[in-house]
């Protein structure tokens, strides 16, 4: 009724019909294996992906964090822990070329430096060029302290000059030939060029340029727990203690309990509304000020506050109060400073010893 009319034959009808029949039932069969209601969305197997990462979140990345924690043994001087953990994790802490550089910057040996920097890969033309351009600079350097004049030269005019596009430092370091002085006023001098420390902070500029990926920056272990601690700190709603008793075995938490909540003296020399209150650099002292042209300076005794000072200004005039930092040989580290507008614009100042 209201269809349209079937023209085709009952055979070819009954095999299509069989046809779709069998596609139901395979459909069903494989519905039923690999899902279940529920659980409509592709997933991973359980296992694949575990040794990639660690922790109970899944953002850590096992070897990124083993060669973190390789890295702050090994500043921390466990030479041999750190060698033990790479050996057993088999997640070296440097690839072999970078170890490799490392070791031909702290020899000295500045052409096999700056050949095997352009090795390692990963850097762009410009930023490989000021790498290479603090490798020469120290080459130069060296050549000068040990008095080989034309040498530095030679190393300024074929190999720095071709890589620093900084035409300034250029001119800066042919005055260093002429002058020693001025390799002072650039931060070298002729003991610390030779020096092997020298070489180890050259090492610190250039891994600078050098992605984190190949070289971990220093100290990352440290930096990462202090930002933790940092956002610890931050999202303490009850936030009253020192850092020095944030600890690293627990979370930071304050209570209640240490928040000041105990009224322990009432101060009540002014006669009127307390407007301003200011506490001394150094704690030691408590200035306040009132609706009455009072201003007090109070002394914290350990037991009790004590007036010290007062000054009451003239009618008609508020005080605002600031404590500013003077010198020691003055007899007190600060003055109490109150001040009193005229008109909103101009200020008196009166101070207090």
């Amino acid at each position: 009724m209201g269809g349209v009319e079937d023209d085709e034959p009952a055979s070819k009808r009954m095999k299509v019909s069989s046809d779709l029949r069998s596609l139901s039932a395979n459909l069903s069969v494989t519905a039923s294996v690999g899902s279940s209601p529920g659980n409509k969305m592709a997933r991973p197997l359980a296992s694949e992906g575990d040794d990639e990462m660690v922790g109970s979140k899944g953002v850590i990345k096992r070897v990124e964090f083993v060669r973190i924690i390789t890295k702050a043994l090994y500043a921390l001087g466990y030479e041999k822990s750190g060698a033990l953990l790479e050996e057993e994790s088999g997640i070296p802490l440097q690839s072999s070329l970078v170890n490799s550089f490392q070791q031909l910057v702290l020899d000295g040996k500045w052409d096999k430096s700056v050949a095997t920097l352009h090795k390692i890969g990963l850097l762009d033309t410009a930023t490989l060029n000021s790498a290479s351009s603090l490798i020469l600079e120290q080459k130069f350097f060296e050549l000068l302290a040990n008095e080989k004049a034309m040498d530095a030269l030679k190393t300024l005019r074929t190999e720095i000059a071709p890589v620093c596009s900084n035409k300034s430092r250029l001119h800066k370091l042919a005055a260093c030939i002429v002058s020693p002085q001025q390799c002072l006023l650039l931060g070298f001098s002729s003991q610390d060029s030779l020096s092997a420390e020298s070489r180890s902070k050259l090492l610190d500029k250039v891994q600078k340029f050098l992605p984190p990926t190949v070289m971990i920056p220093e100290r990352r272990l440290e930096h990462l727990v202090e930002q933790a601690l940092t956002v610890q700190r931050e999202a303490c709603v009850f936030h009253n203690s020192l850092d020095s008793s944030i600890s690293l075995y627990s979370d930071h938490r304050c209570g209640k309990d240490q928040i000041p909540s105990e009224t322990l003296q009432v101060l009540q020399a002014h006669r009127g509304e307390v407007w301003f209150l200011q506490f001394s650099h150094n704690g030691k002292f408590l200035a306040s000020s009132s609706n009455d042209r009072s201003a007090i300076i109070w002394e914290d005794k350990r037991q009790a506050r004590d007036c010290t000072e007062a000054y009451v200004a003239p009618e008609k005039y508020g005080i605002f109060l600031e404590y500013v930092h003077v010198e020691p040989l003055l007899g007190k580290c600060e003055i109490f400073q109150e001040m009193f507008p005229y008109n909103n614009t101009n200020f008196q100042t009166r101070r207090f010893f």
